[in-house]
């Protein structure tokens, strides 16, 4: 399972700054701004970041929504976006034992970025680095076996694993945390283009109750997102 310390964080964190310090110090203006609005679409890979551990693997989701961007720089600029996303996980097994046990959750997110670019009038690559604030609207459960009892479920390998995963109930609906994101943008006509990204996601918000008397003392979202989003030059 990904870990990330608090010293990685804090390193990450500080990368982020220095990326941003240098291109705002660098950038030039061009003779116009460019304002973009479309819409976003793609697939989700998420776990959990659970300590102490338990078993887990990427559960696939999808998100969706709009998304807005404005330059006015040469190689720099901000984007946000307003998604329906899924993140959660599937509980993990070993291989040969035929359980199935995932957890959703439902969040509309808010992820602001820095929108660093660089590339020629037709390609570009870029780089999204930000915060994002996201809120659980609902959550929901697909199992095949008794996930309140799983002690009374004949097979099920109780043994050397957490199971209070299986039935807790969300303490905290509302999430926030880092994320970046690495991609391509192709554009088909002066106001058309077209974005591929790929974008990583950690929270630093724990999504069950973690105080010193309860199991877990971090219940962190962790999602990988693949995602096209199309983009429409409206000044």
């Amino acid at each position: 399972m990904i870990r990330i310390t608090q010293k990685a964080r804090t390193t990450l964190l500080a990368i982020a700054a220095l990326i941003l310090t240098a291109a705002s110090a660098t950038a030039q203006r061009t003779v116009e701004p460019k304002v973009y609005i479309g819409a976003k679409g793609g697939a989700t890979f998420s776990k959990m970041d659970f300590n102490p551990h338990a078993q887990q693997t990427l559960k696939q989701g999808y998100t969706m929504g709009i998304a807005a961007r404005y330059t006015e720089e040469k190689i720099f600029g901000i984007m946000a976006e307003l998604l329906f996303e899924q993140r959660g996980w599937k509980e993990g097994f070993d291989p040969g034992v035929k359980f199935d046990y995932r957890r959703t959750f439902n969040y509309i997110t808010l992820p602001v970025m820095t929108h660093i670019y660089f590339g020629n009038e037709r390609l570009k690559g870029f780089v999204n680095l930000g915060p994002s604030i996201s809120y659980m609207f609902s959550s929901s459960i697909t199992s095949d076996f008794d996930y309140r009892n799983p002690a009374s479920v004949p097979g099920f390998p109780m043994q050397y694993r957490n199971v209070d995963q299986l039935t807790m109930e969300v303490h905290n609906r509302f999430d926030y945390g880092i994320f970046g994101g690495i991609g391509m943008e192709i554009i088909a006509k002066r106001r058309h283009c077209f974005l591929i990204e790929g974008r990583y996601y950690f929270g630093l918000g724990n999504v069950f109750s973690a105080r010193k008397k309860d199991v877990f003392q971090a219940s962190r979202n962790m999602t990988i997102s693949a995602a096209l989003t199309y983009l429409f030059r409206i000044k």
